[in-house]
C-alpha cells in the first residue's frame, strides 16, 4: 500500500477512536498527510519496519513503533529510527534526482498536469 493510502486510513481509524501509528520511508509524503503518529526509518521505499530478512531489526522498529503508541501524547509526533540501510546511501541518488530517470516524458507531462490542475483547485478554495 502506498504510503499516501496508508496516511489516510490512519487518519480515518484516529478519527473514529483507534489509534495508529504509521511506520514509513517516505517521511514527506507521510508529514503531509498530518498522521497523528509517525515511525521513520531512512529506508528506501517498501522497507518501512527494516532490512529484508532482518527480523532482529525489524523486532527493534515495531518495538519503537509500540513505544510511540503507548507515550505520544501530542499530535503529529514523529520518531526517527536509528538504523543506517547495510548497503550504503547510494539508493538515494536514484530517487533524489531532479532528473527522474525512471520516469518516462509523457509520466512526467501528465504528473505536472495533475499538480498544476491541484494547484489551481487549491487556489480557489476546492480542496
Amino acid at each position: 500500500m502506498c504510503h499516501q493510502t496508508v496516511s489516510l486510513v490512519a487518519r480515518v481509524l484516529e478519527e473514529n477512536g483507534i489509534s495508529t501509528v504509521v511506520m514509513c520511508t517516505a517521511r514527506d509524503i507521510v508529514e503531509m498527510c498530518g498522521v497523528t503518529r509517525m515511525v521513520h526509518t531512512d529506508f528506501p521505499l517498501g522497507s518501512p519496519c527494516g532490512e529484508p530478512h532482518n527480523p532482529a531489526q525489524q523486532r527493534e522498529v515495531l518495538e519503537i513503533a509500540f513505544k510511540l503508541l503507548e507515550t505520544a501524547f501530542v499530535p503529529r509526533t514523529m520518531v526517527q529510527s536509528p538504523f543506517k540501510w547495510s548497503k550504503g546511501e547510494a539508493w538515494k541518488d536514484l530517487v533524489f534526482t531532479p532528473e527522474q530517470p525512471y520516469q518516462t516524458p509523457e509520466v512526467e507531462k501528465r504528473w505536472l498536469e495533475k499538480k498544476e490542475f491541484y494547484r489551481k483547485l487549491k487556489a480557489e478554495g476546492k480542496v
